[in-house]
């Protein structure tokens, strides 16, 4: 077990590397750099911002000083917020996607699973095709249609909920909705499609003509052999939500990481790119170590290969 996890733990320390490089040199090729305003700026003003923020250096240097820069979890100033850190950013911007991210997960783990596992026990009857039919107007109607509905009917008509922001812990219950609403209705028709697979299995067979209890075949047997696909799609969902989503963000005004993600990428602020998909990163290549993990725990078969 501990081999396992060592050997996962180096390959994720590997693919954070690859990342790291390969998103400090994409964004020194594209055309144009952190300075190329709109208004064209005279040469020695242009100049003196490359050598106070060391662009100046040869591309190898930079890159050398931005690794170290990373080991020290210095991920240095912002080229378009001038006299603010990047660390700073992501301080600003992180709790308020974090509690959002969290909310959702927990909407998703409440009523994702659980529906989807009641569809498979009740096939073909009438809770399986409510749900089937949930799930899927669910996914297709897009995350900002159903915000807007959600403002319209819970804000403005009811006063219910406020119309932006998150001072409150009311601000967090109508974008944690949104955000939850397409993942649920996923992740309940994954666990429908994988429990009925493990229904059909011949150790639930098995299990039945020992004479065990129908609850104890289900959450002993069924239940824990298909959640290998659930755990997956839940640990990619969390590590997503975690790290922003413009979107619902900017049509709740939640001062999360997303409006941080899009400013920098079309003003071109090299070091606050990179800082947030390097936090994107790290936080996806993490929950993929402790699904890896989980794998384990639910089934002993999974070994390292």
């Amino acid at each position: 077990m501990l081999a396992y996890i060592f050997k996962r733990f180096i390959m994720m320390l590997v693919t954070m590397f690859i990342i790291i490089t390969a998103t400090f040199f994409l964004m020194r090729a594209i055309p144009g750099g952190p300075f190329s305003f709109d208004r064209v700026l005279p040469p020695s003003v242009e100049e003196a911002l490359k050598a106070k923020y060391n662009l100046d250096k040869p591309l190898h240097e930079q890159y050398f000083d931005y690794l170290n820069g990373i080991l020290h979890f210095d991920f240095g100033p912002s080229y378009v917020y001038f006299g603010q850190n990047v660390n700073q950013m992501i301080a600003d911007g992180w709790p308020a996607s974090a509690r959002l991210g969290l909310y959702s997960t927990i909407l998703i783990l409440i009523f994702g699973v659980p529906m989807g596992i009641l569809a498979a026990l009740n096939r073909n009857r009438m809770a399986d095709r409510v749900t089937m039919v949930i799930s899927t107007v669910g996914i297709v109607v897009p995350s900002f249609v159903l915000a807007t509905v959600l403002l319209y009917l819970f804000s403005v008509r009811l006063e219910w909920l406020p119309t932006f922001g998150v001072e409150t812990w009311q601000g967090y219950i109508l974008p944690s909705i949104c955000l939850a609403v397409g993942a649920i209705c996923g992740i309940a028709r994954l666990a429908r499609s994988s429990m009925l697979d493990t229904l059909h299995q011949d150790y639930m067979r098995t299990a039945e003509s020992k004479g065990l209890s129908p609850s104890r075949i289900i959450f002993a047997h069924g239940l824990r052999n298909s959640l290998i696909p659930v755990v997956t799609s839940l640990g990619m969902t969390f590590a997503a939500l975690l790290t922003g989503t413009f979107v619902i963000e900017k049509i709740f005004a939640v001062p999360g990481l997303g409006r941080y993600f899009v400013y920098s990428i079309t003003n071109r602020d090299y070091t606050a790119v990179m800082a947030l998909t390097i936090v994107s990163s790290a936080v996806m290549l993490i929950a993929v170590f402790i699904i890896d993990i989980i794998y384990v725990l639910i089934d002993p078969r999974i070994k390292f290969r």
